[in-house]
């Protein structure tokens, strides 16, 4: 008899917290499409997910010179942060990383970009920079 009253109590003492716990916390705001849209910048090794754009050495140079160079050093050679052009091959965890050795696709170079760079501006090129960027090493190591 005590095990069906325990068992009794438990159940209504479920059922009531359950309703309680499905109106939630109250914390924070629905959040819309449009507002997911935004963040929603995800980019696929083959290229699925890029969104239109274009860029030139040239304006990836002076984009460069502007937010880049205070970084990663003339040339991409590396300032205070990582350098972006030159590398050893990978051989262990205390090699350089750089976009030559390390980057395995393009479009994940891309990504990095344009969610995180400027470092202390995350979000803030434009897809039309972040493509003039991608051209810069090259253009740097031609000239």
């Amino acid at each position: 008899m005590f095990t069906h009253r325990l068992l009794g109590s438990a159940l209504v003492l479920a059922l009531a917290s359950s309703a309680a716990f499905a109106e939630g916390p109250n914390l924070g705001k629905p959040i819309s499409a449009a507002e997911i849209a935004a963040w929603d910048i995800s980019i696929m090794p083959d290229g699925t997910g890029l969104p239109p754009g274009s860029g030139t050495p040239a304006r990836g140079a002076r984009i460069y010179v502007q937010k880049c160079l205070m970084c990663h050093g003339e040339n991409g050679k590396g300032g205070p942060n990582a350098a972006v052009v030159g590398g050893a091959p990978v051989t262990g965890m205390d090699t350089v990383k750089t976009i030559a050795n390390f980057w395995p696709y393009a479009t994940t170079l891309f990504d990095f970009t344009r969610r995180a760079m400027p470092w202390q501006q995350p979000r803030t090129l434009t897809n039309d920079e972040v493509y003039a960027l991608g051209v810069v090493p090259r253009a740097v190591e031609l000239g």
